[in-house]
């Protein structure tokens, strides 16, 4: 049941990630604060935040909050060895009751070490494209309900375009800057 503290709780962060949206093009800060919210508002353990590498194969860590350094370096996720995360990519929200024992789940015994029990992880999706994804941690076996499920999915979206804002822009600077470099060469000689 969806409290009203509960529901605040969701609406002043879905608020406070779309300022963070609109406010700066600088992706690693607007991703560390999304994961940072995302896990308080939902009192999860830790929040990455995954993109896939340019061959759509891997997964690499872009942001996290509330996790070990240790655990969060652990590696790219090969999608190849990771079920879940194919899913995912494939554009569905999975859960997994338990991360330590559901082979799955490419990290278990890290998960186990890391303390981390139950997942929930939703793509990132641009134009219909998943770009990578976003995971929630918790530390006891924990069921999310649909509210829940609903919230990330919206964060996730609102963190897609802010990822795919900030590619477009740095694309755009790259573009400025070498036509101002090919204009400079041009009127010097």
């Amino acid at each position: 049941m969806m409290t009203p503290d509960r529901f605040e709780r969701y609406f002043r962060t879905l608020a406070a990630v779309a300022q963070e949206v609109n406010s700066s093009l600088e992706p690693a800060n607007v991703l560390a604060s999304v994961t940072e919210q995302i896990a308080l508002a939902l009192d999860a353990k830790g929040c990455t935040l995954r993109l896939l590498d340019k061959s759509g194969k891997r997964l690499l860590s872009s942001a996290s909050y509330g996790l070990s350094k240790e655990y969060f370096r652990k590696g790219a996720v090969d999608l190849d060895h990771s079920e879940v995360d194919r899913e995912v990519i494939s554009g569905r929200t999975i859960h997994i009751a338990n991360v330590q024992s559901d082979p799955r789940f490419q990290y278990g015994e890290a998960a186990k070490k890391e303390g981390i029990v139950s997942v929930l992880v939703t793509p990132l999706i641009v134009e219909g494209k998943a770009i990578g994804l976003i995971r929630i941690y918790t530390a006891t076996q924990r069921e999310f309900d649909d509210l829940e499920k609903d919230f990330l999915q919206a964060v996730a979206a609102l963190s897609a375009v802010a990822i795919e804002n900030a590619r477009l822009h740095q694309s755009l600077k790259t573009d400025y800057e070498m036509l101002a470099s090919y204009e400079n060469r041009i009127f010097e000689d």
